[in-house]
């Protein structure tokens, strides 16, 4: 569980509920059909720019913002330079004994245990990398996208709302509902927005980055290993996939 996303976004609705309690009640704040014209409206425009696989996949990919466990690329590096060890005494089959829980790692390691050329693994890997990037990417864009519409949206409620307004003013009890229309659309597109879609857009792009990092590590290694380099050679080129500061931190404890 991402703590940092949890807490953001309870912290965020939770300021803004609590200020909408102290300026009259959280119910001055709710109306169906600024709910219907912008919530339910973005979610329809946004999926008229994507197919239904793409818009509905994105759901998996958004709880990637709340649940997402990744390997730090420390133990990855520790992981590699150890089968790199064992592959230099025991040959590549030594490997199928290594207890791995990276899927990616495991599909490399058996790709060199089966004894496919440099190049075939290095294709294969890559290929696999590009592909899981643009899955990442097209779940970033959808949730980029209520980003971009959801306050069009507002907008367009608003001017749902003035129009309403202005076509009664006759009669003043209409006045102040279509008034709150014309204002909770632009409130709830702007929450929608900059609370909820952009934010997880951002927190989705770390995590990506966070795995490609990864995986182009694990991709290294394992070719490194392929070509029989020293394990303490791969491992300080593997290095260079973490800070400065953390190799640092390494080598004190290494002393």
């Amino acid at each position: 569980m991402d703590l940092g996303t949890l807490i953001g976004i309870i912290g965020a609705f939770g300021f803004i509920v609590g200020a909408m309690a102290t300026s009259g009640g959280v119910g001055l704040f709710i109306d169906v059909a600024s709910v219907l014209i912008v919530v339910a409206g973005s979610v329809f425009v946004v999926m008229m720019k994507f197919n239904l696989k793409q818009f509905f996949g994105a759901v998996s990919i958004g709880l990637k913002a709340f649940m997402f466990k990744i390997d730090k690329p420390e133990e990855l590096i520790e992981q590699s330079v150890n089968m790199a060890d064992a592959a230099r005494k025991g040959g590549f089959l030594a490997l199928e004994e290594a207890q791995i829980t990276n899927s990616f790692m495991q599909k490399a390691v058996d790709m060199l245990v089966d004894g496919h050329d440099g190049e075939v693994v290095r294709a294969a890997l890559e290929k696999d990398i590009a592909l899981t990037e643009e899955r990442h990417k097209t779940g970033i864009s959808i949730f980029r996208a209520f980003g971009d519409v959801a306050p069009a949206m507002g907008m367009i409620g608003t001017l749902v709302g003035l129009v309403a307004m202005l076509s009664n003013m006759d009669d003043p009890k209409s006045i102040g509902p279509s008034m709150a229309v014309a204002l909770l659309t632009t409130l709830y597109g702007a929450m929608i927005a900059n609370m909820v879609a952009i934010p997880m857009a951002d927190k989705l792009s770390l995590r990506m980055a966070e795995e490609m990092l990864n995986r182009n590590l694990i991709m290294d290694a394992v070719l490194a290993i392929q070509d029989g380099q020293n394990p303490r050679v791969i491992e300080g080129f593997l290095k260079n996939y973490i800070s400065e500061k953390k190799r640092k931190v390494d080598t004190t404890d290494g002393e």
